[in-house]
């Protein structure tokens, strides 16, 4: 028997486009294993050139993608952050900070990659988001 709050992170993780079509019971696991991060208005989530091993589910609220006072991308609840680092732990390329009270998932990487091993549909949806980034990224400079 599963925990109503067991049961909503389910639910919210389900929503998230790369988890869409995994299996009920992958998403316990899941959603078991996940930790709850809360951010207030203005709190960075990290800075550029962190370490970092988890990729993020924004649950609830707002982050902004930025380098320096730069914004490259504001992203909302359902969406994903820190993928790059979960896939290859490498300094961040980016500072996400909170634009609003946010509250986020943390996915490690050991756990990210065992679903992607059992479950071929999360890698695929993983490189549509990433490819999708990209173009969204690249547009304004004409690599539409």
């Amino acid at each position: 028997m599963t925990s109503a709050a067991t049961h909503n992170k389910m639910q919210r993780l389900r929503s998230v486009g790369i988890f869409a079509a995994t299996p009920s019971e992958v998403l316990l696991q899941l959603a078991e294993a996940v930790e709850e991060v809360h951010l207030t208005a203005g709190e960075q989530l990290f800075a550029k050139g962190d370490l970092g091993t988890s990729m993020y589910v924004i649950v609830t609220g707002n982050v902004r993608i930025h380098i320096g006072d730069q914004t490259v991308v504001e992203l909302g609840d359902g969406e994903i952050v820190g993928e790059l680092a979960a896939l290859d732990p490498e300094p961040r390329s980016a500072s996400v900070s909170a634009i609003d009270p946010t509250t986020l998932y943390r996915i490690e990487q050991a756990m990210l990659q065992a679903l992607m091993a059992d479950h071929p549909e999360i890698v695929q949806a993983v490189i549509k988001e990433l490819a999708q980034r990209l173009r969204d990224t690249t547009a304004p400079y004409g690599f539409a």
